[in-house]
C-alpha cells in the first residue's frame, strides 16, 4: 500500500519534532547556528598580512566572516595520487556559477598526525576542556566515526568492522584525535579520544540494525507501532538532524578540515511492497499476502512514487550539506555492503526490478553526501583499505581558498563552485558549490546578536551525562561542605544506571555494578583517602546505604539505590581514581577525575555544593525532611510527577536567593528559599508539574559585602 500524502505530512511532522534527540539541541538552537554561521564556514576577523604560501610547520589560515565571503577546501594530486604541495596562489583559479573570483586568501595545510620532533607525548583527552584546546591545534586531524546503525544490516556491521580496525591501527597516528557518535547521541555526548584501544572497542560494539525495528529506548517505544514506512522516514530524519548538529559542534571545534567517516548503507528513501507493513513491530507477520516477488514489480505506481520519495529524500539532505560545507566537515560515506548486485536477501522476495532501484537509490544518497560535502563515498568496494587511506591524506594535504563573491547571492540557491589549475596533468578535488543564505536569513544573520550562553550554563547542563563514560554503569556526584580543622568535607555519591527504558528485566547475563572504590590524592601525590561502599556486598544485590534502608519509600521505589562516601581533604588539587566492582567481582568501568576543592573557611560569602532529593510522595518528603543524613541523588533528570529537594549550606554574611533559567540561561521565575530544619542551613523546593519536559537549571546566588558566590543545578525534566 502506498503512502497518502496526509501520512506523508504526518510523518514528516512526527519526524521534524524528534530532531532534538539527534542533535542534542533545539531545533531554534540549529537554525540559529546555521544563521549565525553566515558566510559558508564561521571564521574570525582577516589576518593584516599579504596572503602567502605556508611553510613547513602548519598552520591554520585566519578567514574574513563576511556575509559573501566563500571558503573552498582544495585538494590536488598528481596522477599517482601523490599530494601536490608546491602550487602558489598564482596556480588557481576559482569560478563561481562560471564567473572568475579574485582569491583573497591562501594557505596550504600539511599535517601528519606525528608529534614535533623532540615534543612531549600527544596529551591525553580526559575532559571537556582537554578536547577543546587539543582539537584546536593545527597539528591534529580530527576523525569522526558515525555508526548509522539505522542503515546498516547486521551481517554487514560485523564484516565491517575488520577494515574499520585496521584502519585505525595503521592510518592513525599519535595526534589523531577520534569521535565515535550513533544516530541519538547527542553532540555534546560525543567522546572524543587518543586512545586507539578505546577507538576500536567502539567499533567492535558496532550492531547494525536495518529494517529491524525492535525499540531499544524510550524514543524509539513512541513510534514502534507505526506504518514501516513511517519508522524508516523517521529514521532519515534523525539521522540527518545527528549529521547538521555533528557538523556544527566541529565547526565550533575549529575552523581546519574536519572528516566524518560515515558508515551506513545509505538511506532509504521507499520501501518496496514487500516491507510495507501497518505495524513495524510486527515484522514479516505484517507483510502476510505480499510476499509475492511480482508485487509492485514494473509498476507505473510504484515508479512514480520512488521518484518523488527521492527528490523529498534529496531535498532535505540539502540541510545537510549546507550544514557541513558551512562548517568545513567533508563526509566521507563507507558502504560495508562492498561490491553487491542486490539490496534485498532472497527470503524477503523483492522483485528484481525493484531491487535494483533500491540499491541504486541507497548508493546514490551516499554518492551525494560526499560529493556535495567535498569527501569521497566509497561505495561498490570489496577492498575498504584503498578509500580510507585516502580519507587520511585528503586531511593532511590540502589548500585553503577564500573570496568575496562578486554574485553576492540572498536568493537561497545553489551556486555552483569551480577550482581550475593552470598546471596541467593534476587531479583537483573541491565541494561543487554551496547554498545561499536567503534574504531573511541574511537579515537575522546580520542583527543584533543573541544572547550566547555562557560557559558556566553550558558545562553545567553537560554535566547531567553518567560522569563514568566508558561502560556507562553508574553516574556519579560530587559535593564540597565546610569540614573540620580547616578542611573541606568531600562527599561523593553513586547510583547505578536505570534500566534502559521500555527494558521489562536486567539480562542474567549483563554485569551489575555493586561497590564503587575510590582513591584520593593531592596535587604530590600523596594519599588523601582510600575507601569503597559498600564494604561488603552480597553474592546477589547491592546492599542499599543508610539513605534508602530497606523498608523505606526510596528502598521500595524503582529509583537507583544511592551510596555514599564522605572524606576530608585540604582545600586544592585532588585526583579521584573511581573504580566500579560488579556484584560477582572484577572491575567493571573506571575512572580519573580531577578537582579543585574549595577553602569554605574564609570570612567571604560561599556556598556548599547543593544537595537535590528526589521526592516522589508525601511520605518521601516527611522522611527526607525528618532525616538529616538522607543521601542525595546523583542523577539530574526527573520526570514532571516528582518534586525536587535542594539543601545547601551558606557561609559569610549572605543571604541566598534561587531563580530557575531555562537552557540558554535566562531567567524563568524565582524560587522561595527558606531555612532548613535539618540536613543544611537553607533549602529549597522545586515543583515539576507545571514545567514543560526540556533541560532547565536552578541558580543559587549569595551576595555578601565583600564578595559573590553562586552555584548551578542543571536538571533534564522528562514527560
Amino acid at each position: 500500500m502506498l503512502m497518502t500524502r496526509a501520512t506523508v505530512v504526518l510523518s514528516l511532522a512526527v519526524a521534524a519534532g524528534l530532531l532534538e534527540v539527534g542533535t542534542g539541541r533545539p531545533v531554534a538552537a540549529q537554525q540559529a547556528s546555521g544563521a549565525q554561521g553566515a558566510a559558508q564556514t564561521p571564521a574570525p576577523a582577516p589576518a593584516e598580512a599579504t596572503p602567502q604560501q605556508s611553510g613547513d610547520a602548519p598552520q591554520q589560515p585566519t578567514f574574513r566572516a563576511d556575509i559573501n565571503y566563500v571558503r573552498v577546501d582544495v585538494i590536488v594530486n598528481d596522477d599517482k595520487g601523490t599530494p601536490v604541495t608546491d602550487l602558489k596562489i598564482t596556480d588557481f583559479e576559482v569560478l563561481e556559477d562560471g564567473k572568475p573570483q579574485s582569491i583573497d586568501q591562501f594557505r596550504l595545510v600539511r599535517v601528519d598526525g606525528n608529534p614535533a620532533p623532540g615534543a612531549p607525548p600527544p596529551r591525553e583527552l580526559r575532559n571537556r576542556l582537554d578536547e577543546e584546546i587539543e582539537i584546536s591545534k593545527d597539528d591534529v586531524r580530527l576523525f569522526v566515526f558515525f555508526f548509522d546503525d539505522y542503515h546498516v544490516r547486521l551481517g554487514n556491521s560485523l564484516s565491517v568492522k575488520e577494515p574499520l580496525i585496521r584502519f585505525v591501527q595503521t592510518q592513525l597516528r599519535p595526534n589523531d584525535i577520534v569521535g565515535m557518535m550513533y544516530p541519538l547521541t547527542p553532540v555534546d555526548g560525543i567522546s572524543f579520544t587518543r586512545n586507539q584501544a578505546s577507538i576500536i572497542s567502539a567499533i567492535e560494539n558496532f550492531e547494525g540494525r536495518k529494517f529491524n525495528y525492535q525499540p531499544r529506548n524510550a524514543f524509539e517505544e513512541e513510534y514502534a507501532r507505526a506504518p514501516s514506512e513511517i519508522v524508516e522516514q523517521i529514521r532519515n530524519q534523525v539521522v540527518m538532524g545527528a549529521l547538521r548538529g555533528l557538523s556544527t559542534r566541529l565547526g565550533g571545534l575549529r575552523e581546519g578540515r574536519k572528516a566524518v567517516i560515515y558508515v551506513s548503507e545509505g538511506f532509504t528513501a521507499m520501501l518496496p511492497p514487500q516491507l510495507r507493513t501497518a505495524d513495524a513491530s510486527m515484522g514479516r507477520m505484517g507483510t502476510v499476502g505480499r510476499t509475492s516477488p511480482m508485487a509492485g514489480e514494473n509498476s507505473q505506481r510504484e515508479e512514480t512514487a520512488a521518484f518523488f520519495s527521492e527528490s523529498d529524500l534529496y531535498s532535505q539532505l540539502r540541510e545537510v550539506f549546507t550544514a557541513a560545507n558551512r562548517n568545513n566537515t567533508a563526509i566521507y560515506s563507507v558502504d560495508p555492503r562492498g561490491l553487491t548486485p542486490f539490496e534485498f536477501g532472497i527470503d524477503e522476495a523483492v522483485g528484481p526490478n525493484q531491487d535494483a532501484r533500491s540499491l541504486r537509490m541507497t548508493q546514490d544518497s551516499l554518492r551525494s553526501l560526499s560529493e556535495e560535502t567535498d569527501g569521497r563515498a566509497i561505495v561498490n568496494r570489496n577492498d575498504l583499505a584503498p578509500g580510507l587511506a585516502q580519507i587520511v591524506r585528503d586531511s593532511s594535504y590540502y589548500y585553503l581558498l577564500g573570496y568575496n563573491s562578486t554574485q553576492a547571492p540572498t536568493d537561497g540557491k545553489f551556486h555552483q563552485i569551480s577550482v581550475r589549475l593552470k598546471r596541467r596533468g593534476l587531479d583537483v578535488r573541491a565541494r561543487k558549490g554551496y547554498w545561499a543564505l536567503t534574504a531573511e536569513e541574511v537579515v537575522r544573520a546580520t542583527g543584533p546578536a543573541k544572547p550566547e550562553v555562557v560557559k558556566p550554563v553550558q558545562q553545567a547542563l553537560a554535566s547531567i551525562a553518567p560522569s563514568v563514560q566508558a561502560g556507562k554503569y553508574v553516574r556519579t556526584w560530587v559535593g564540597t561542605t565546610r569540614g573540620e580543622q580547616g578542611k573541606t568535607r568531600v562527599t561523593l555519591v553513586w547510583e547505578p544506571l536505570p534500566p534502559t527504558p521500555g527494558a521489562s528485566s536486567v539480562r542474567r547475563d549483563q554485569p551489575q555494578p555493586g561497590r564503587m572504590s575510590v582513591l584520593a590524592a593531592d596535587a604530590k601525590g600523596d594519599l588523601v583517602f582510600r575507601g569503597r561502599v559498600p564494604d561488603t556486598i552480597s553474592p546477589g544485590s547491592a546492599e542499599p546505604s543508610a539513605g534508602a534502608r530497606p523498608g523505606t519509600a526510596a528502598a521500595a521505589s524503582a529509583v537507583p539505590v544511592s551510596q555514599r562516601l564522605v572524606f576530608d581533604a585540604s582545600p586544592g588539587e585532588l585526583e579521584l581514581r573511581l573504580s566500579v566492582e560488579g556484584v560477582g567481582g572484577g572491575v567493571l568501568d573506571s575512572e580519573i577525575r580531577r578537582m579543585t576543592v574549595p577553602d569554605l573557611t574564609t570570612p567571604d560569602a560561599a556556598v556548599s555544593t547543593p544537595r537535590v532529593y528526589r521526592v516522589r510522595t508525601a511520605r518521601d518528603l516527611q522522611a527526607i525532611t525528618s532525616d538529616a543524613a538522607a543521601v542525595p541523588t546523583a542523577g539530574r533528570e526527573f520526570s514532571r510527577t516528582e518534586r525536587l529537594l535542594i539543601r545547601f549550606d551558606v557561609y559569610g554574611n549572605a543571604t541566598p536567593t534561587a531563580v530557575l533559567l531555562n537552557r540558554n540561561g535566562q531567567k524563568m521565575t524565582d524560587l522561595p528559599v527558606a531555612p532548613a530544619t535539618v540536613g543544611g542551613s537553607h533549602q529549597l523546593e522545586v515543583g515539576l508539574a507545571a514545567i514543560a519536559a526540556g533541560e532547565y537549571l536552578v541558580e543559587i546566588s549569595l551576595k555578601g559585602a565583600t564578595s559573590e558566590a553562586k552555584e548551578l543545578i542543571p536538571l533534564r525534566v522528562g514527560q
